[in-house]
């Protein structure tokens, strides 16, 4: 097919001979990866914050050398250390006791690299957070019968949350961003869409340009979003 006779309205369009459909497809596998990552990374960071603060010494130990590691350590390599050698690993470990092969898709590698990765910063920015909060608060909610969920939920959480957003709400830009290196693996998503486009209809700055609006556009909604949090998690602040 001659892709050079085509307009940009054409070869953008979402049916075939179009790779609009194709580039939206890899939009959405890479905000479900950016998405799931995000949400596992949330959860380690909240342990991990939780940990630092108030877990024993070896606890602490381990937290550090977690966050340390992980912050030090490329992403790219992160991502070939999780599909190709973790697999081979466990698969040598299983053979000595008789059982099959560990195969981890690309898809499974991305969520895993990126909540690594989120947690780890995560742990740094929820920390941060909670430790600016007055400790006069919490001492109010034990001395009055709170349990420390109850106190969580109620006290640290509400009032850490304006001090976290705005770090949390860069994390998810970043995990955005991240997806693209699933690309060395084989993995469809936005970026190696817009390649393939490229390769195929020889339009590379029409298609690298329109997957580069993806991502703006991703970011604009999301920096709406966090704003909207924000304001709601501020409001008492700010009117109080």
């Amino acid at each position: 097919m001659n892709y050079r006779d085509m307009s940009m309205a054409e070869l953008l369009a979402l049916a075939p001979p179009g790779w609009g459909g194709v580039l939206l497809d890899g939009l959405w596998l890479s905000l479900q990866v950016a998405g799931g990552g995000y949400l596992l990374g949330l959860l380690i960071g909240m342990a991990g914050a939780a940990g630092k603060l108030s877990g024993g010494p070896v606890i602490r130990d381990l937290l550090t050398c977690y966050t340390t590691v992980i912050r030090a350590v490329p992403e790219l390599v992160l991502i070939l250390l999780v599909y190709f050698a973790m697999p081979e690993a466990l698969s040598q470990l299983l053979a000595m006791v008789g059982l099959g092969e560990v195969e981890i898709g690309p898809f499974a590698a991305g969520i895993v690299v990126i909540a690594l990765v989120q947690g780890a910063y995560a742990t740094e920015v929820m920390r941060g957070a909670i430790r600016a909060i007055p400790y006069g608060q919490i001492e109010a909610a034990y001395s009055l019968g709170m349990s420390t969920a109850k106190t969580f939920r109620r006290i640290t959480l509400p009032a850490m949350l304006p001090g976290a957003l705005p770090g949390l709400s860069n994390l998810w830009l970043i995990a955005t961003k991240d997806t693209a290196l699933l690309a060395v693996v084989g993995f469809t998503e936005l970026t190696l869409a817009a390649r393939q486009a490229a390769g195929a209809t020889k339009h590379h700055l029409l298609f690298l340009c329109a997957a580069g609006v993806l991502y703006l556009l991703v970011s604009l909604v999301s920096n709406l979003v966090f704003k909207v949090l924000e304001r709601r998690a501020t409001r008492g602040l700010l009117h109080g």
